[in-house]
């Protein structure tokens, strides 16, 4: 059987990429890990896969794994892969995005992908913070919490990610943690798995930029928090109202089985008198 090292190893592209960019004890690596994962179990081609990814820490991604990949700019990988989904639908099209390059500059993208449920998958690592350009506040960072940008700590209520794309439209819908690693894996093998649009918020530590301005510790301590504070969906339902505090829920939030973008976009042609 093929030990978990081996899985990811044979995925990268160790030659020519690395050493990676990322700080020491950095959640990303975790969720890199889940994702090649999730793509071997399902036994997927490398041929057969795109991944794209914007600017910032997770954008890094792209580099480093050896799929057909695209690294575009801030904001816009889904933009991209919508591209490539509409002119290769038997591709499977995954998109890496951070907190800030999803939800700000790339939020307008994102609503609509959800609303259109084009079958993309969207991988979207959230640290709370913008960790490449300097530590300043992004749409998740949660108030009061201080960034580069936000010395006496954030005033803006930061977005929901899962209820964001919940309301949007998106038909699968979880959260996962790098804490629970083992639990990402299947949820991201699920999301690829489903038709339409499908959205994985994976929590993740940044110990330097968000970390060490919140004094949350080191990254073991920031993964403990992780533990704590993170709750099944099943369980977070049987929190009173008001009660929940700073914890969040984790698992599958919406999974529903409708045709996608794609699918749609097929019957128009059939009615048009074209060949799909």
């Amino acid at each position: 059987m093929m030990r978990t090292s081996e899985t990811v190893y044979k995925y990268l592209r160790p030659n020519k990429k690395f050493p990676h960019v990322w700080c020491p004890g950095c959640g990303i690596g975790i969720v890199m890990g889940a994702l090649v994962r999730a793509i071997d179990k399902k036994g997927l081609s490398k041929d057969d896969i795109v991944l794209v990814s914007g600017i910032g820490c997770s954008g890094r991604m792209s580099t480093y794994l050896d799929f057909n990949t695209l690294h575009t700019t801030h904001g816009r990988a889904l933009a991209f892969a919508a591209g490539i989904k509409l002119a290769r639908p038997e591709l499977t099209v995954i998109v890496v995005m951070g907190d800030g390059d999803a939800t700000a500059i790339g939020g307008n993208h994102l609503i609509h992908a959800c609303r259109r449920n084009i079958d993309i998958t969207a991988l979207i690592i959230n640290n709370n913070i913008y960790g490449m350009t300097g530590g300043q506040y992004s749409p998740t960072t949660p108030m009061d919490k201080k960034a580069s940008t936000a010395q006496y700590g954030n005033i803006e209520k930061p977005f929901d990610i899962c209820k964001l794309v919940e309301a949007c439209g998106a038909s699968f819908v979880a959260r996962g943690t790098t804490y629970r690693a083992n639990m990402l894996d299947p949820l991201i093998e699920k999301a690829i798995s489903r038709r339409g649009f499908s959205v994985v918020e994976a929590m993740a530590q940044c110990p330097v930029q968000y970390g060490r301005r919140n004094i949350q510790g080191g990254p073991v301590d920031m993964l403990q928090w992780y533990r704590d504070h993170a709750v099944p969906v099943a369980a977070f339902k049987e929190i009173p109202p008001g009660e929940a505090g700073e914890r969040f829920p984790i698992g599958v939030m919406v999974d529903l089985d409708e045709p996608g973008y794609i699918d749609r976009y097929k019957e128009i042609i059939k009615k048009a008198g074209g060949e799909v």
